[in-house]
């Protein structure tokens, strides 16, 4: 795993001190300079190995800042930004997920109060202090206090798009083990949650000090926090890895075990001791026979053990996917042969939703296309923003711009024509205002093949008001799809809690689509949502939002969401063919 992530979170801190201190113009510099590094294809450390001119070959980063990045692998630290920490020694990322409170914020309640923390935050709101500070108040105050919770609860728990990639990249170092036979994760970021506490690991070997003294020497691991025999675990980009081994006939009734839900756990042990059977992390065996079935942990004859179907196969079931184990009806259901055929991720055949450099993009039209073409896309839209509330300094197109970018997307596909097999699609994302106004003109938004809606302001309402404006908006005849329904950041933003029943339902009946984003920091509607939709007969869209090429690659997470949520291949608008895209658009 190469370090550009790493770097580009110095960069983004270097940019929040720089504001918080009162600096214009450059966070700015930084934080483009940060997209850029993390989005760079190349390892950003072999760049800085060959010095300061080959980091500054990446696009919008400048000499001053490929110094710094050259400085950090040669030192370890930035000097400057050392400084910048001395100079305001706020938690400044603890204290910015709070909503509504940016780096000029946490710089003028420092200087002011000396507010580092988030507990420091606390108590000076429940003081009334921050109140008494120029430029503040009592709503300040108040919707702070309010927020403080969520934002220290959103530190407990890291994102599924942050903590997967580590995951996938544990998975790897393991399988590659002599004497490892399986590996797998489980909890809850093998069931796809929004977020996880841990990464659990599971192994499969009858060799275990050999393992847990190569997982200590992963080279992604920052830090070992214990090591025992048949269990060990680590620090690995701030996230902790739980690793642990069984033997492989327990393999299959560990993963089942260690997977959960809690609740999904209790109804098959539950089902099992209906059966004569009990079930738990060694095996399922049979104690019809035996006088006390709890005196041990492998008592009776084992009846499966090995794999998870084996389990499941044994107690009259279909194997339950683990992102249906909710104990949400999926039990009854494999029991009764009726789980859904959920999407795969492979089922994907377009994006119907993607910036370019038009709005808040990084990439041009044709390079956001190369890029759905290469993994193998039937279609592509272009939807970039429109201008309109919510929508920050002049990123939004006007509806000049939108027609003048009508044209360049018809020069693009003119120049793939022949190249590509892929239909490409021009449309727009447009505001929803607080009423549930589209605002942007509804014969522009006629004359576009693709209208996807979304809230972007206002995003503090309560849920009745939140409901019918998202209503609202899905019976305007133009628009196509509702998307991130709830506008929330994972982690940041709490975003509108609407009532996903009467949007499904109005969903439905309109012909609109409910957005999946894939983005993971949205994965906005989630799995319950996506679960109301389904069950109302409203179709589901699994878009990325992707501003870059590398954000294509998100779409597994919107897929996985999606199973959350129940959903088939006939639920999901990306899964269909071109022909009944085109005819679900009208």
């Amino acid at each position: 795993m190469s370090r550009n992530d790493e770097v580009a979170a110095l960069l983004e801190e270097f940019a929040d001190r720089l504001e918080a201190t009162g600096v214009e113009y450059k966070p700015s510099a930084y934080r483009r300079a940060a997209e850029n590094v993390r989005e760079h294809t190349a390892p950003i450390e072999n760049l800085a190995g060959e010095g300061d001119e080959s980091v500054a070959t990446i696009d919008r980063v400048g000499d001053a800042i490929a110094a710094k990045i050259v400085e950090y692998f040669e030192t370890g630290e930035i000097e400057e930004l050392e400084e910048l920490r001395t100079e305001l020694p706020a938690d400044i990322e603890a204290l910015t997920a709070i909503e509504g409170v940016g780096p000029k914020t946490v710089g003028t309640l420092y200087e002011e109060l000396g507010i580092t923390t988030l507990d420091e935050m606390e108590a000076a709101a429940e003081a009334g202090e921050i109140r008494k500070v120029k430029g503040f108040g009592a709503k300040t105050e108040e919707s702070i206090l309010e927020n403080i919770p969520f934002a220290r609860e959103s530190r407990k728990r890291t994102r599924l798009g942050d903590a997967r990639p580590v995951a996938d990249e544990a998975l790897e170092y393991l399988a590659d083990l002599d004497p490892v036979s399986r590996v797998e994760v489980c909890g809850s970021i093998r069931r796809w949650k929004d977020t996880i506490g841990d990464i659990d690991l599971l192994v499969a070997s009858d060799k275990r000090d050999p393992i847990v003294a190569a997982f200590v020497d992963w080279p992604a691991a920052d830090a070992t926090i214990e090591a025992g025999t048949g269990k060990a675990s680590v620090r690995a980009d701030g996230t902790r890895v739980d690793l642990r081994i069984v033997d492989d006939a327990e393999f299959g009734a560990a993963l089942q075990y260690f997977t959960g839900s809690q609740a999904h756990n209790v109804a098959v042990r539950n089902r099992a001791i209906d059966q004569g059977l009990t079930l738990n992390e060694y095996g399922l065996f049979d104690v019809s026979d035996v006088d006390d079935p709890d005196a041990g942990q492998r008592v009776g004859d084992r009846v499966a053990g090995e794999t998870e179907r084996g389990v499941y196969e044994a107690l009259g079931m279909d194997p339950v996917p683990p992102e249906l184990r909710e104990d949400t009806g999926e039990v009854a259901a494999a029991a009764d042969g009726e789980l859904p055929e959920l999407i795969e991720t492979s089922d994907l055949r377009g994006d119907l939703h993607t910036h370019t450099e038009w709005s808040d993009g990084a990439f041009t039209i044709r390079e956001m296309i190369d890029a759905a073409a290469e993994r193998g896309y039937a279609f592509h839209a272009v939807t970039d923003h429109a201008a309109g509330p919510g929508i920050f300094g002049n990123t939004g197109l006007d509806e000049a711009a939108i027609c003048e970018q009508a044209g360049a997307v018809e020069t693009v596909r003119e120049e793939i024509s022949g190249e590509y097999d892929i239909e490409v699609l021009h449309g727009i994302e447009a505001n929803i205002d607080a009423a549930g106004a589209i605002t942007t003109d509804d014969e522009v938004l006629a004359d576009l093949d693709v209208v996807v809606a979304s809230p972007h302001s206002a995003l503090d309402a309560d849920s009745d008001a939140a409901t019918e404006r998202l209503v609202r908006a899905v019976e305007h005849p133009e628009v196509d799809v509702l998307g991130h329904p709830t506008g929330r950041i994972i982690n940041s933003r709490q975003g509108l809690a609407p009532d996903m029943d009467a949007v499904a339902a109005a969903a439905a009946r309109e012909g609109v689509a409910i957005e999946v984003n894939a983005n993971p920091a949205r994965l906005d509607a989630d799995g319950a949502a996506v679960r109301a939709a389904v069950e109302a007969g409203a179709t589901i869209a699994v878009n990325t939002d992707a501003h870059s090429p590398r954000e294509l690659d998100n779409a597994r997470y919107g897929a996985h969401t999606a199973r959350r949520g129940w959903a088939e291949h006939a639920d999901v608008l990306n899964t269909w063919s071109v022909t009944e895209v085109r005819e679900f658009l009208g």
